[in-house]
Parts: structure tokens; C-alpha cells; sequence
């Protein structure tokens, strides 16, 4: 049971690209609530949120792995994560794709291009369509995540 669990993932579009999520760094899937702009930040840092009493800071997760900005609409999410319940955060995704398995996909050799941290693994759908696995839990610890501050 444990192993099912553990497979189970969070299929998201981000710009072009297709991200595997694993289920258990994800604790909420919300709607773009209204941001409070914060100035002198990162371009993928887009502002704060304030969910049921907690602020998160949101991230344009395409730009942060170095995207472009697109524009978001009715289909775009936020994934709220929680970290050993001290850092919280919010990814802007454009679209779900809904909760797979990872047993219905196929591993490939990642490309030779240096890769985020935080992309952990890169396989192939029955379509052929490529997806990559991401770690929001690797990519809030990052210290480059931490640097919100525009340098």
C-alpha cells in the first residue's frame, strides 16, 4: 500500500513543458487568490498570499526553472506546499493534468543539458510525450529559492 502510494503523482503543464509531482509535497491544489505585489523581488517571485491565515510566497514555477512568463487563466493553479511546517509556498502552474501513476510512464536518460535541482528524473508517456519529475520539496530548500531579494 505504502509503494502506491508513493508512485502517485501530480501530472502539471508549465509553460510547454509537463511536470511529475509526487502527491505527498503537495498539500492543496487552490485557484489564484489575489497577490500583494512585493517590490525589489525576483521576476519569478510574484507577490504573497494570504490562505486562510497563513502567508505563502507565490512562484511563476515556468520562470523560476527558466521560462518565459506566460499569462495565466481560468485553468491555472497554485499548489500550496508546507515543509516540515515552517515554509510555505505557492507554484503557479497553467493547467492540471491530473493524478497518475508513475508505473504508467517510461524512464529516460535525461538530456545531457544541466538540469535544476529540483528536477529529479525525465520519462516518457504511451504517446511519447515527454515529462519531467519535479521536487517542490527539493526546490523550496534550495538556496537559490530562498533568495527572493532582487540582487
Amino acid at each position: 500500500m505504502a509503494d502506491e502510494a508513493s508512485s502517485a503523482v501530480l501530472g502539471v503543464a508549465v509553460g510547454g513543458d509537463r511536470y511529475l509531482i509526487p502527491m505527498a509535497e503537495v498539500s492543496e491544489v487552490i485557484p489564484i487568490p489575489k497577490l500583494a505585489h512585493v517590490p525589489l523581488t525576483q521576476p519569478w517571485f510574484l507577490g504573497l498570499a494570504n490562505v486562510r491565515g497563513n502567508l505563502y510566497g507565490i512562484t511563476d514555477l515556468g520562470v523560476y526553472l527558466g521560462g518565459n512568463p506566460v499569462s495565466f487563466n481560468q485553468k491555472s493553479r497554485i499548489l500550496m506546499v508546507i515543509m516540515e511546517n515552517k515554509l510555505y509556498g505557492g507554484f503557479i502552474v497553467n493547467s492540471m493534468l491530473g493524478i497518475r501513476d508513475l508505473s504508467e510512464f517510461a524512464p529516460v536518460k535525461p538530456a545531457k543539458k544541466k538540469l535544476p535541482k529540483c528536477v529529479t528524473a525525465q520519462y516518457k508517456d504511451a504517446e511519447g510525450r515527454q515529462w519531467w519529475q519535479l521536487s517542490l520539496f527539493r526546490l523550496i530548500g534550495d538556496e537559490k529559492f530562498l533568495q527572493v531579494a532582487r540582487e
